[in-house]
């Protein structure tokens, strides 16, 4: 039995639409809300799931207004109080910055630890011993990211330059953090995996409540100014007016040019190495990756969704579907279908980033229906 770590209170973040999954991945449905590995769990259960234990159970999530149904019905046991909604996206800062101001208003001894709600982790014991190093590490005053040791030049992740020990017996992997690059190009994402210093950024933040928030203020004083506001009407009868009026004025930034690259600057944070693997389920290759291909079968074709029907014969690739139709692939290649009731796409898993792309193009051309 996980025994629950004293002042953490982990949160979940969960935004974002995840358009490069499109049209399995809808603004109504967006990933975190679906099972894209077959283990009967949604993305957003799973992280739940990972977190409960670290916590006695206190886990917030923090989520847009029109998915709030949705939420509660895959985790019936989160307390109202821990459902924040937000009336539309402001990016990570915003939602992460309000998590640290409720939390730190219920216990001004908080250790918040913010996970998205959209990344696939095995084994949870691993992840939760990494992030017990954590939250020992952010006691010692620092905020403290985990880093993910990279497979690949990935230019689609930020990246995180470590340095020495930290030196500290309860987190003897603990690193001071030098630097974050956000999203190198190719060649330099090659060196950076090439020399081993560095790690892969994947999101994940566990620090004292008040030093993110300090540096927040710092950093953005309006946005530190416009959450306080809201802060401090949250639970009563203001709420409301108050969320409604100051929300939409907020600046629209990520939490790691708002905190993470200041506080590295001012040498406020440090780095345990992931001991888990990760996938932040970017695209439809992703999908192939996480799901199992029939070793028995004569073809490398992995099959996610309810009443798939789908005949392969010599082809390799993705398909998902819930439409109950027969899907036939013959002599194809790393293709990748996706059947659903209004729309059908049909690419490969090399091109399987553009479809970000398409979904841009479906939005200037006014397909929105489809979105």
């Amino acid at each position: 039995m996980t025994t629950p770590i004293e002042h953490f209170h982990p949160f979940v973040p969960a935004g974002g639409v995840g358009s490069r999954l499109w049209p399995l991945s809808r603004a109504d449905a967006p990933k975190f809300l679906l099972d894209l590995t077959g283990s009967g769990s949604s993305l957003l259960r799973a992280t739940y799931d990972r977190l409960a234990p670290l916590s006695g159970g206190r886990v917030m999530v923090v989520t847009g207004r029109t998915h709030a149904p949705a939420v509660s019905a895959q985790l019936p046991e989160l307390a109202a109080a821990d459902l924040v909604l937000e009336p539309s996206p402001k990016d990570s800062a915003a939602a992460i910055g309000l998590a640290c101001m409720l939390l730190l208003r219920r216990d001004p001894e908080a250790i918040v630890g913010s996970f998205a709600a959209d990344h696939v982790i095995q084994p949870a014991a691993a992840f939760q011993e990494v992030v017990r190093e954590a939250v020992a590490a952010a006691a010692s005053g620092r905020i403290v990211t985990i880093g993910i040791p990279p497979t690949s030049p990935a230019t689609g992740f930020g990246y995180i330059r470590a340095g020495a020990p930290l030196g500290l017996d309860a987190a003897p992997h603990a690193l001071q953090v030098e630097e974050f690059v956000e999203k190198p190009d190719e060649e330099t994402a090659r060196a950076y995996v090439a020399g081993g210093d560095y790690t892969w950024n994947a999101g994940m933040f566990v620090a004292p409540a008040a030093l993110m928030l300090a540096h927040l203020q710092r950093s953005e004083p309006e946005l530190h100014a416009g959450l306080a506001e809201i802060a401090d009407a949250w639970g009563t009868l203001a709420q409301d007016e108050v969320v409604d009026r100051v929300w939409p004025g907020l600046p629209k930034t990520a939490i790691d040019y708002a905190v993470a690259e200041p506080a590295a600057a001012a040498g406020d944070v440090a780095m345990v190495p992931a001991t888990f693997t990760w996938d932040d389920v970017g695209d439809f290759a992703a999908i192939h990756r996480l799901n199992r291909v029939d070793p028995a079968g004569d073809s490398d074709v992995a099959v996610l969704g309810q009443n798939t029907r789908v005949l392969a014969d010599a082809s390799s690739g993705v398909v998902v579907s819930d439409t109950g139709r027969l899907v036939a692939l013959i002599g194809v290649e790393d293709i990748v279908v996706v059947d659903t009731p209004d729309a059908l796409l049909v690419t490969t898993r090399e091109h399987a980033q553009r479809v970000k792309d398409a979904v841009n193009s479906l939005k200037r051309s006014g397909n929105t229906d489809v979105l």
